[in-house]
């Protein structure tokens, strides 16, 4: 098998957010990576612990404890472990509680009852890769995940707080997934397990679940639904994704966690990314010198004080700004029309420059109609400005 540490990485998402917050957040993030919060949350954890679960001890349950030792050596954590089963929640579950140096996994409901060995160790391994996860580079992703889980809790968070905080978690149970199968190393006894837990089954066939899940994809693009857990047939098709192709089935599982880019549901990461590609927008689109007068740089440097057009146009992908969500759509037209309006001394040129950017990015139709609604122009002189627009393009270019 191969070595854990090499193939549980963390998954790129949790990366990145993790750099987001420590240069965007980073007094949240030295608040949250304090000794003074770590100890609150760590005593508070063993209080937890201690008031709503039974503590099953090695001695009484040795078969156990020798398959926790075995996920422990796969996942390569030196650490003492304890299992618990939980009082009063009859769902079938598990849980991490993380307390740097110590493992504590809480079983909910008849999960011992209901599992084969080689079952619960794969829900083991889930559970300890959250430990693997919360531990790397000195527990930056633990620090990341209570900030903005924190954030997006707080009454006065934004939509993208609750998103990203949503993302995160969700992708956090791919990523302890892949846990499970590092220790079993057979993809069929964790999606076995996994369906046992979501359905209260005792009896499951995990290839037939495996094609289940396949035949949901066949129909389309899904994504999930999910607030804290991806759906159990997405979870499957992560997992059988992984375990055949490795890297190159991340850009599948973004688009199942993630779904389509829209404007509605921008994460943190997704806001950050729609900044970027409104400044390459911009850039792009004000490259021309006869553009870059005083009052369009000017206005220019109200999105970015520290905006300068492309020096070219060689470079610019026009499939990065390709959607098909109504508002974000809606959001480039406004967009090119800000700059359309930006100096009236510029005549009709940026109106022609915006209708011929907007058919490169597929966005003509939808631009024609806000442009003449908005400058009260009527759609047979736009489209006869459209049908000019090379040839004037071209003359502008020579003459500037």
């Amino acid at each position: 098998m191969e070595d854990s540490q090499h193939i549980l990485d963390p998954l790129p998402y949790q990366v990145e957010l993790r750099d987001y917050l420590k240069s965007r957040e980073r007094e949240l993030w030295n608040w949250f990576a304090s000794a003074r919060a770590q100890a609150d949350f760590t005593d508070n954890l063993r209080m937890d612990l201690l008031k709503s679960t039974y503590r099953l001890d090695a001695a009484s349950h040795r078969e156990l404890y020798e398959l926790v030792e075995e996920a422990k050596e796969r996942l390569q954590l030196d650490i003492p472990v304890t299992v618990y089963q939980a009082v009063n929640s009859p769902q079938p579950n598990a849980a991490l509680y993380f307390i740097p140096g110590e493992g504590h996994i809480v079983f909910s409901g008849p999960v011992l009852s209901l599992l084969n060995a080689e079952e619960i160790k794969s829900v083991l391994g889930h559970e300890l890769a959250h430990y693997h996860l919360w531990q790397w580079d000195e527990g930056d992703l633990h620090i990341a995940d209570r900030l903005i889980q924190a954030v997006a809790g707080d009454p006065r968070a934004s939509s993208s707080h609750e998103q990203t905080a949503r993302r995160f978690q969700l992708y956090t149970e791919i990523f302890a997934d892949r846990g499970s199968l590092c220790v079993i190393g057979d993809l069929h006894p964790v999606v076995a397990g996994l369906v046992k837990i979501q359905t209260g089954l005792a009896q499951v066939s995990a290839q037939a679940y495996l094609q289940q899940a396949e035949e949901i994809f066949t129909k389309g693009n899904v994504a999930t639904e999910g607030l804290s857990h991806p759906e159990a047939f997405i979870r499957a098709r992560a997992l059988s994704l992984w375990h055949s192709q490795r890297q190159d089935s991340h850009s599948h599982i973004e688009r199942m966690i993630g779904g389509a880019e829209a404007l509605d549901n921008l994460d943190l990461i997704g806001q950050a990314m729609l900044t970027r590609k409104t400044r390459r927008l911009i850039e792009h689109f004000l490259q021309p010198k006869w553009f870059q007068t005083p009052a369009v740089l000017g206005h220019a440097r109200m999105f970015f004080d520290d905006f300068q057009p492309a020096a070219t146009r060689d470079g610019f992908v026009i499939e990065g700004f390709q959607t098909t969500d109504a508002k974000l759509r809606e959001y480039y037209c406004y967009l090119l029309l800000d700059f359309v309006i930006a100096d009236p001394e510029l005549d009709d040129m940026p109106l022609v420059a915006a209708l011929d950017l907007s058919r490169q990015l597929d966005l003509d139709g939808q631009f024609e109609k806000v442009a003449a609604k908005e400058l009260k122009l009527k759609v047979r002189d736009v489209r006869k400005l459209k049908e000019q627009a090379a040839e004037m393009l071209a003359k502008a270019e020579v003459a500037k």
